[in-house]
């Protein structure tokens, strides 16, 4: 079970910030996290939002461990 955090318009889309869910990779744990909810699919799959485990930033499909902390953070602009 990974511990899923959710940031700015991210948490919005879902209505929540933080929710334990099983997952033994990142995709795995992305096709939970969408079951049943296409707003928040669309937008994790949206272009620029990048995804953390155990804070350190992921590309790919990552094998999880049990108890990852996964942060899904929003595209980012600089100034």
């Amino acid at each position: 079970m990974a511990r899923v955090l959710l940031f700015g318009p991210l948490r919005d889309v879902a209505g929540w910030r933080e929710k334990v869910v099983d997952g033994a990779s990142l995709s795995a744990l992305k096709a939970a996290l969408s079951a049943g909810d296409a707003a928040l699919a669309a937008a994790l799959a949206a272009p620029g939002v990048q995804v953390a485990v155990d804070r350190a930033i992921v590309r790919g499909d990552p094998a999880l461990a049990p108890h990852a902390e996964v942060a899904f953070l929003p595209p980012m602009s600089g100034g």
